[in-house]
């Protein structure tokens, strides 16, 4: 065997005696090797020839040529025919070493529904679940010496939740043969057979080394077309599976898995075996053990009675060198009762054992260093606290350190101590989540365990004492519309690993709850999720808002319409009740302009108005009224005053009790839900005398433009229309002249938010004066209403112009 051997180090320092036994050596290995492989080709071509010699009735010479003929044609070569001829025998009835598998039955079906949990949970439902498997597979390794060791405790740990029937376990050896170290549940007879499998191309094992991937082999019809089964019987193991161990370096161990039922391996059982063979490497590696070192078994043995008698975790390590001198690992030589290591194994189990088995991630980092640097100086190494990454069955965790290392002779007493998590930052966490209506919850994949925090509890309304609610619980207390988006959420979370960040809604003793889950799925190296961890908040009180401020914008929203409506009925109304908003008229010799120009804003009418009609006595009445608030209500309240005062005014009634009546019908309707208050100047212009006669209800008081001038006739007594009960007014008369130009205008062209009225009125004088100055007297009135750009209210404005070559009237 080529284990059998071993080349001296013949570097170049050494003697010439030395090269030369060393180069015989090599010489004599290699002859050896090619011996073995020869015999072992002989052997398998003897079978092959019988094999097809008695299937084709042919002689052995015949039989050789045949075989020839079909790894040409094939493209093989002659020894993979002679495999592939030799794991074909039985078809046809013939006995068979390798016999093709019936056709696997059906699998089980899973559970189609989102929210079981045997789909997710890599235990399933087995009796003896993942997590307890992989527990006790770690505890029995602390015990096992060899390979055979390690696949009986394979085979009793994952035999009967996992329908194990056999394990295999090889090692490429230097001609590139797999080499069976370990087996559990063959035969003597099967495994002296498949002790030494030749490095063939269709060797699933082979393969599974080469490509550092592992091999399931599900249907062994259709797998025994591509590969050569190693084992027999095949009708015993239907499906099969070959993973390599992981190792630092090139992988050459790999594990057979023999199942006693056919069928494909489901996510669980395939996350199973690989975290077994995971945890089994540190036990498999070739060149695991205790190495000597300079110190005596009594000396050893003394530290370790001392270690017995101390607290914490402690342990004394000795340096493991390679042939350079470099310091490569350290070998746990000593351990108090509380050392424990990431797979479980404490206090003398650890004796034996490796540091990078143990903590295999320390490697490299300053913690390694500062051991370095305590062996070669003395000095004693205090480290700050840092963050080691365990992986315990195949689950991630995080822990904080603190380690200290000191010399003892030529090895190290390390002792560590790890930190939990401080009072206040739990206090802390507790507080951010009472106060954010949040609470934490964590899923083991592995263990099947939840965990859930308090305030989870409230959140749900659940009874602490329940414990964490299960998966298949879940869609009873959600409503049913979001019943599929959360199933889809949940599929993505622990089928893909994708985190999710969903709202759902679920009902409880207090009504709807509006809840939501931010979760991400932690992965193994084979991107199984292992474990999920998220938390859920209550946005109850959130959505409680957005629905009473989408209610709000709704009723704004028809509010809005509404009032779109009633400024149009108004408009509409108001374009009926007005004549055009820019017009000229001829009454009484007078030449009028008038324009109205509405407000840029808002959503309703204004109540402006004007009125010019000529009387039956052929005077001319003319009429500006500002009704207070929009609307179809100040539309309403423009009617009333603008045909009753015109009815007035044709029936003689003087300009004085015209306001007055006026005044009396707003009072009157005071109570009624189109009571309002108004503005109005009045005035009747008599054309026989030229005289103007004018009255005022509250209302700015008119612009007379004369002689290159511009003033405000003085106002007579007249308050507000509808303001108050036996309100007095009184007239007052103006001669007009050739060329005069009297205003009658609203509010809303002198009137700024924030500006004085006075301001407003010189404005206007101002620039009434300058248009007639400029030559544009016919067009006062709407250049003066169209100056209000932006007007925040309506404007009318009414200019009565003498013309000129009319006589003046008598004095």
């Amino acid at each position: 065997m080529e284990g059998d051997f071993a080349t001296p180090d013949a570097g170049e320092g050494a003697a010439p005696e030395v090269r030369a036994l060393a180069k015989v050596v090599a010489r004599l290995r290699a002859e050896v090797v090619d011996l073995e492989g020869g015999a072992s080709m002989t052997a398998v071509l003897e079978r092959a020839k019988g094999v097809v010699m008695a299937q084709e009735g042919v002689s052995a010479d015949a039989a050789y040529q045949l075989l020839l003929d079909r790894a040409e044609q094939r493209r093989r070569t002659l020894l993979e025919e002679c495999w592939i001829a030799l794991g074909r025998i039985g078809e046809g009835g013939a006995p068979a070493s390798v016999r093709p598998a019936a056709p696997p039955s059906d699998p089980p079906r899973e559970d189609p529904s989102p929210f079981s949990t045997p789909r997710y949970v890599l235990g399933g439902a087995r009796p003896a679940g993942h997590g307890r498997a992989l527990d006790q597979l770690a505890r029995g390794l602390a015990h096992v010496r060899n390979p055979d060791d390690v696949a009986e405790l394979l085979l009793r740990t994952l035999g009967e939740p996992e329908a194990v029937g056999a394990v295999m376990i090889y090692t490429v050896a230097a001609a590139g043969n797999l080499e069976l170290v370990g087996s559990a549940g063959v035969s003597d007879e099967l495994a002296g057979q498949w002790s030494r499998v030749p490095p063939l191309s269709g060797i699933a094992a082979l393969e599974a080394v080469d490509s550092q991937e592992a091999i399931w082999l599900e249907d062994l019809r259709r797998d025994s077309a591509r590969y050569l089964l190693i084992g027999d019987p095949p009708g015993a193991w239907p499906s099969r599976a070959w993973l390599p161990v992981p190792a630092s370096r090139p992988t050459t161990t790999v594990v057979g898995f023999f199942r006693t039922v056919p069928g494909p391996f489901d996510a669980r059982t395939r996350t199973l075996l690989r975290r077994a063979v995971r945890l089994c490497a540190g036990s498999l590696r070739e060149d695991r053990g205790p190495l000597g070192g300079d110190a005596s078994g009594e000396d050893v043995a003394a530290v370790q009675a001392v270690l017995d008698a101390l607290p914490g975790p402690v342990v004394l390590l000795a340096p493991l060198r390679s042939e350079s001198g470099d310091v490569e690992d350290y070998l746990i030589e000593a351990a108090t009762p509380g050392a424990v290591d990431v797979a479980g194994r404490r206090g003398k189990e650890l004796v034996g054992r490796r540091i990078l088995e143990t903590y295999p991630t320390v490697a490299g980092t300053a913690l390694w260093d500062g051991y370095l640097d305590t062996l070669v100086t003395g000095s004693v190494y205090e480290g700050d606290p840092f963050t080691y990454e365990e992986v315990t069955a195949g689950v991630q965790q995080k822990s904080v350190y603190s380690v200290r290392a000191s010399r003892l002779g030529g090895r190290l007493v390390v002792s560590w101590v790890r930190h939990d998590t401080s009072e206040r930052e739990a206090r802390l966490l507790a507080d951010m989540q009472r106060l954010g209506n949040l609470g934490w919850a964590g899923w083991n994949l592995i263990t099947d365990t939840i965990t859930w925090s308090d305030q989870v509890y409230v959140i749900f309304a659940r009874d602490p004492a329940l414990g964490p609610m299960r998966l298949e619980e879940l869609p009873e207390h959600l409503v049913a519309e979001d019943l599929p988006r959360l199933a889809g959420a949940v599929q993505r979370l622990l089928v893909d690993g994708r985190a999710i960040d969903e709202p759902f809604r679920i009902t409880t003793a207090h009504g709807v709850r509006h809840l939501r889950i931010v979760a991400e799925a932690q992965r193994d190296a084979d991107g199984t999720p292992v474990e999920v961890h998220g938390f859920f908040q209550d946005l109850s009180a959130q959505k409680d808002a957005e629905l009473a401020l989408r209610d709000s914008e709704r009723e704004n929203l028809v509010q809005r319409g509404m009032l779109k409506a009633e400024r149009a009925l108004g408009a509409r109304l108001q374009e009926t009740l007005l004549p055009i908003p820019e017009q000229s008229l001829e009454l009484a010799g007078l030449c009028v302009d008038v324009a109205y120009m509405p407000a840029d804003r808002g959503l309703n009418v204004g109540g402006d108005w004007y009125s010019a009609i000529e009387l039956p006595d052929r005077s001319a009445l003319f009429v500006v009224g500002d009704v207070a608030g929009h609307g179809l209500a100040a539309v309403g309240t423009m009617a009333q005053l603008r045909f009753t005062a015109k009815g007035m005014s044709v029936t003689g009634s003087g300009l004085p009790d015209v306001l007055g009546r006026l005044n009396a019908l707003l009072l009157h309707t005071v109570g009624d839900e189109r009571g309002a208050t108004a503005t109005m100047v009045m005035g009747r212009y008599q054309p026989w005398d030229h005289r103007l006669t004018w009255v005022r209800a509250g209302h700015p008081p008119p612009l007379l433009i004369r002689d290159g001038e511009a003033r405000f006739l003085p106002q007579p007594e007249g308050p507000l229309l509808g303001a108050m009960h036996g309100s007095r007014y009184e007239e007052a008369v103006v001669d007009l002249l050739p060329g005069d130009h009297l205003l009658f205008y609203t509010d809303g062209l002198v009137e700024e938010p924030g500006e004085d009225i006075s301001v407003g009125l010189d404005r206007l004088a101002a620039e009434a004066l300058r248009l007639v100055r400029g030559g544009r007297g016919l067009m006062v009135a709407r250049m003066l209403a169209g100056s209000g750009t932006g007007n925040r209210d309506d404007i009318c404005v009414l200019d009565i112009h003498v013309p000129r070559g009319r006589g003046r009237a008598p004095s």
